[in-house]
Formats: C-alpha cells, sequence, structure tokens
C-alpha cells in the first residue's frame, strides 16, 4: 500500500514540476508543493521576469513557456484521467491539448530553407529518424506509413505520436531522440527545445503518462486538417492567471502581513486538501484492484513454488543421471583411447606398407602413363586413318560414278558405230552392184566399137576399091550416103565411147571411194574391236574395284562399328575371359578396339588405316587373313 501510494504521489510531483523531494511527511511521502510555491514566492517571478538576460533572449523564453505549458498540461491529463477512471479516447480535450503541446515542442527550433527550392523541413523526418536509434519504433513508423488516409507529413506526425502513447513507449522514445544530438542537429537549430535542457524535464514528465491507457481513432482526414491551436483559459483559475504580480505584492505589503496572504494561502491548503482526498479515494480504489491482483499473484506464487518443487526434484534426478552419464563417458572415453591407439599403431604399419608399395604403384603409374599417351597418340592416328579412309571412299565412289558415265558414253558411241557400219555395209553393197553393172554394159560396148572398127575397116576397104574400081557411080553416091551414113554412126559411136569414158572414169572414182570407204570400214572395224577389248578390260577392271570398293565398304563399317574400350569398362579379357592384373596387362586392338591380354592379342596384321603392322587380337587376325587370301585369289 506505501509503495503504490509513493508511486502515485511521486508521478504527481512530476506531474507538477516539483523537483525537490525533500517535502516529505512522517510516513516518508512526498506532497506536492507547486501550487504553494507558487503563491508563496512571487517576488522569485517578477524577478525571473525583470531578467534582462531572458528579455534579450526569446528563444530562451519560448522554451520556458512551452516546459511550463507542459508541465501543466500533462499535469491535467493524469488528474482527469484519474478522476475519470476509463480509457481515455479522442474526445477527451486535455489529451488533444498535450498533443498540441508536443507538435509546439517538436516544431520548436527547426531550420529553415536555405535555398529557394529546397524542401520545408518537417518534424515528421525526426520522429522517422527514431527507428535508427529504436528498431522496436520501425513498426509504428511503418504502419503510420501504410495508413490509407494520410497524405500530410503533420497527419504522419500525429498519427505517430499516438501511437507512441498507446504503446505507452511515448517517453522512452522521445527519451532515445533527445539524447542523439547528431540527429537531431540535421533537423534543429542549437536553441531548439529538443536540443537543450528542457527536453531531459519534458522526458521526465512524459513518464507519468505511462499510467494512462488510450484508445484512439486515427483518421487520416482529421489527422491532416485538424488545427494545432493551444486552448489556454482550460489551465487558468477565475481568470486570475491575467493578473500583475506586482500589484498582489504590493496587497501584501499594505497590509503588514495581514489577511489577505492568509487567506490565499488558506484557499490553497484547502484547494490541496480536497485534491489529496479526492486522490486517496482514487488510490483506495487502485488499492483494492492491486490487492486483488496480490491475491492472483500469490496463487501463482504458490503454483510457482509447486513447480519449482517439482522441478528442483527433476533436478536432482538430472544430476544422479548426469553422474551416471561421467562414469560411463570417463569409461568409454579410456576405451576410446585404447582403441585410437591400437588404430593408430594399425595405421604405422599401413603407412609402412603403403611406402613400400608406392614405389612400385609409381613405376605402374608411369607405365600405365606411358601406355595411355601411346594409346592416345595410336588413337588420333587412327581417327587419321578414319578420315583419310572415308575420303578415299568419297573419291573411289566420285570414280566409280565417273567410270559408269564413261561406259554408258561409250556404250553409246559403240551403237552408233555399228549403225554406221551397218549403213557402210549396206552402200557397199550398192556400189559393188553397180560396179558390176558398169562393167557389163563397158564389155558390151567395148565389143561393138571392136565391132564398129571392123566395119569401118572393111567400109574403107571398099571405099578404096571402088575407088580404084570407079565401077559405077551410083554405087558411090550410094556408098558416099551409106558412108555419111556410117560417119554419122561412127560419131555417134564415137559420142558413146566417150560417154562409156566418162562413165568409167566415174567407176574408177568411184572404186576409189569404195577403197577409202573400205579402209574406213577396216578402222572401223579396227576400233570397234579396240572399243569391245577395252570394254572388257573396263569389265574386269570395274568387277576388280567394285570387289575393292566391297572391301573397303566393310573395312569401313567395321571402323564405324568398332568401339573403343575404355579400361575403366573392363576388368577381364573379351577371348580367355581372364581378369586382369599387375603380370596381365591390358591390350587393345587396333582393328575391333576390345580390350584382351598379351595371350590373346599377340599377332601384328596391317590395316587398311595404317600401312605397318599394329596389334590385333586372334579373332580379327583370322579374319583379316580370309580377307587377303580372298582378294589375292
Amino acid at each position: 500500500m506505501n509503495e503504490m501510494n509513493l508511486k502515485q504521489k511521486t508521478l504527481m510531483r512530476l506531474a507538477s514540476g516539483d523537483d525537490n523531494p525533500s517535502n516529505e511527511n512522517d510516513e516518508g511521502l512526498a506532497w506536492p508543493q507547486a501550487t504553494i510555491a507558487k503563491k508563496v514566492e512571487p517576488q522569485k517571478l517578477v524577478s525571473k521576469r525583470r531578467d534582462d538576460s531572458v528579455l534579450k533572449n526569446p528563444v530562451l523564453v519560448e522554451r520556458a513557456n512551452l516546459l511550463n505549458i507542459a508541465k501543466l498540461c500533462i499535469k491535467a491529463l493524469i488528474e482527469s484521467a484519474l478522476e475519470e477512471g476509463r480509457i481515455l479516447d479522442d474526445e477527451h480535450i486535455p489529451l488533444q491539448q498535450f498533443f498540441v503541446v508536443m507538435e509546439h515542442i517538436l516544431a520548436h527550433g527547426l531550420k529553415g530553407k536555405k535555398f529557394v527550392l529546397e524542401k520545408k523541413k518537417e518534424f515528421w523526418s525526426a520522429l522517422e529518424a527514431v527507428e535508427k536509434i529504436m528498431p522496436e519504433a520501425k513498426d509504428i513508423t511503418d504502419s503510420v506509413r501504410n495508413l490509407p488516409g494520410l497524405k500530410t507529413n503533420i497527419g504522419r506526425s500525429r498519427a505517430w505520436l499516438r501511437l507512441a502513447l498507446m504503446q505507452k513507449k511515448l517517453s522512452d522514445y522521445f527519451r532515445a531522440l533527445i539524447e542523439r544530438k547528431d540527429i537531431l542537429g540535421e533537423f534543429y537549430d542549437p536553441g531548439a527545445a529538443l536540443m537543450e535542457e528542457e527536453a531531459t524535464v519534458i522526458a521526465g514528465l512524459l513518464v507519468g503518462l505511462n499510467v494512462i491507457d488510450c484508445n484512439l481513432y486515427l483518421k487520416g482526414d482529421d489527422l491532416d486538417s485538424a488545427p494545432s491551436v493551444l486552448d489556454i483559459s482550460v489551465f487558468m483559475k477565475d481568470g486570475n492567471y491575467l493578473e500583475k504580480p506586482e500589484e498582489a505584492g504590493a496587497g501584501c505589503s499594505t497590509d503588514g502581513g495581514g489577511g489577505p496572504s492568509q487567506n490565499s494561502d488558506l484557499s490553497s491548503i484547502l484547494d490541496q486538501k480536497n485534491y489529496l482526498e479526492e486522490l486517496n479515494r482514487h488510490l483506495n480504489a487502485q488499492i483494492s484492484s492491486l490487492q486483488i491482483r496480490v491475491k492472483g499473484l500469490e496463487e501463482n506464487n504458490s503454483q510457482m513454488k509447486q513447480e519449482l518443487a517439482v522441478a528442483k526434484n527433476n533436478l536432482l534426478s538430472i544430476q544422479a543421471m548426469n553422474e551416471k552419464y561421467q562414469t560411463e563417458n570417463a569409461r568409454l572415453s579410456q576405451d576410446v583411447n585404447k582403441k585410437i591407439e591400437l588404430v593408430r599403431a594399425d595405421m604405422d604399419v599401413e603407412r609402412e606398407a603403403y611406402n613400400t608399395s608406392r614405389a612400385g604403384l609409381d613405376s605402374l603409374y608411369k607405365s600405365a602413363q606411358d601406355d595411355l599417351q601411346r594409346q592416345t597418340h595410336e588413337r588420333n592416328e587412327l581417327q587419321q586413318d578414319l578420315q583419310l579412309q572415308k575420303s578415299m571412299k568419297t573419291e573411289m565412289e566420285m570414280a566409280m560414278k565417273l567410270l559408269e558415265k564413261d561406259i554408258h558414253e561409250k556404250q553409246d558411241t559403240i551403237v552408233s558405230l555399228r549403225k554406221q557400219l551397218g549403213d557402210i555395209k549396206t552402200i557397199n553393197l550398192d556400189l559393188y552392184n553397180k560396179l558390176q553393172n558398169f562393167e557389163s554394159t563397158a564389155r558390151h560396148k567395148t565389143d561393138i566399137v571392136v565391132k564398129l572398127e571392123e566395119k569401118t575397116a572393111q567400109m574403107a576397104a571398099t571405099i578404096k576399091a571402088l575407088e580404084e574400081s570407079s565401077a559405077l557411080e551410083t554405087d558411090l553416091k550410094i556408098e558416099r550416103e551409106w558412108r555419111n551414113q556410117l560417119q554419122k554412126d561412127l560419131g555417134m559411136e564415137k559420142e558413146l565411147v566417150n560417154q562409156l569414158q566418162k562413165d568409167v572414169e566415174e567407176l574408177a572414182s568411184l572404186r576409189q571411194q569404195f577403197n577409202k570407204v573400205s579402209d574406213k570400214h577396216t578402222l572401223l572395224q579396227q576400233t570397234c574391236e579396240e572399243q569391245e577389248l577395252a570394254l572388257t578390260e573396263m569389265g574386269s577392271k570395274l568387277s576388280e574395284s567394285q570387289l575393292k570398293m566391297d572391301d573397303m565398304k566393310e573395312t569401313v563399317t567395321a571402323l564405324d562399328k568398332r568401339v573403343w574400350t575404355s579400361d575403366k569398362d573392363s576388368l577381364s579379357c573379351m577371348l580367355c575371359e581372364k581378369q586382369f592384373s599387375v603380370a596381365r596387362r591390358k591390350h587393345h586392338c587396333r582393328s575391333c578396339g576390345g580390350i584382351y591380354c598379351n595371350s590373346c592379342s599377340d599377332n601384328y596384321m596391317p590395316l587398311p588405316s595404317s600401312a605397318k603392322p599394329v596389334r590385333v587380337c586372334d579373332k580379327c587376325h583370322t579374319n583379316l587373313l580370309q580377307r587377303y587370301s580372298a582378294s589375292s585369289a
């Protein structure tokens, strides 16, 4: 009870602005002396108002006014909250005045604009900086940013103050902010209220607001457009705050320490009495509620004691189990140490064996590496040979196609030559027949010429005889006519002879042509026989090249189908199926690419891919022998 009364009365002392804790009663409780102090010592107030240094520094006066108004506002808010004994809402006037005073305190001493285009500084930026100092203030700042109705920074600042008061952390945030002068220096001038000692007093006053419960409605339009005007008439008593303290002091001096000062003291004492009675009533109500809480705490304490006893029993059992586990752990550690020593001895033996076998393994590794390099070189050679075989195959195919074209063209020429030969034979037969006809006609004409020559000789002899005898003139005329007639016939016969000579000449030319054609015919027969021989030779060569092409195709298909088996995939010989070891080495067959032992691959044969003999397996050796024997046959 005494502790609760002490807490409540210290809060009232803080709210009244009395920082002197020496005024205590017999029970050790502090009495609020704000009103008496103000009434008893008016001369000090007058002296402070008349101080020239204060009058010359208006910023100091502003800070003092803000501090005094904050004291009055917080005191009135705590008193009204205790009197009503309920949760405060938005319509509570002292609470509204408190938020207005806080806005004036936060807005005091803000830095102005240095440039025309620079934004005006607002205290919302300072409130946002609180989350850098205290990370738990980030929730309030994020919730204020996410409120839908807020459009201005002053509305966001008002919502932030209300949320901080509802969380009962406004004093903590305020104290953390005023302690960081480096952050405040970005937003406030050096003479601002938050940069001076008045801020620490206001932070102490805000601690008393943690006993107040608030339920505030945050509406964006109201917070943005609400006026920030402070109503000072709420904190005045009967309008006497406007009286001059000089007149009050003068009245006291004229009465000579009489009745007015005593009446004022009596009224202040009565006010304090009424205040204390009201406070006592509220405290009694709080005490009853606290007693109920104490009963609940005692019940919780008894339950906690029972749980503590159970926990102690569990702790004892756990300690016993721990001791048991420690003994087992010691025993296990000894066993493990022994095993470690044995393992170390085994490791030493194995290390020695490893060192001894490492030399042999290094030599084997070097030999295997040399074999690998050799095999890679051979594989590259095989790939090059395979590419050469493929190029040779393409060239052979092109040569085959060209040979086939030449064969077809030569067959066409042979057919055309045979047709020409048949035509020449028919022409020769026709010429031979004409020649025989001409010879028969020439013989007949020569016989006629011989007969005519004989007749002409006879006629000449008769003419001579007639001339010698001159027998009959009539016979001579007849003879003459006959002679003329014979001359005419002789001329005609000469013309026939000339024609026959021409025919003989034409026949001689035809014979010459016939001889030429026969020569051509013999030449064509020779060329035809030569072409037939060439065709037979070409056929034989073509059959041989076809056989070679078939062999090449078989070798190329065998090379294409050949798979170079890796050393990792084969563990035994592919013929005798004996396991490979250090003594039984692996050898690749250059024909099929398989891996065999030395006894199964000790044959060397020349392959199409390599001119020099290379290692082949027994199976490929027999196949290659059969192929070479067939090709040689």
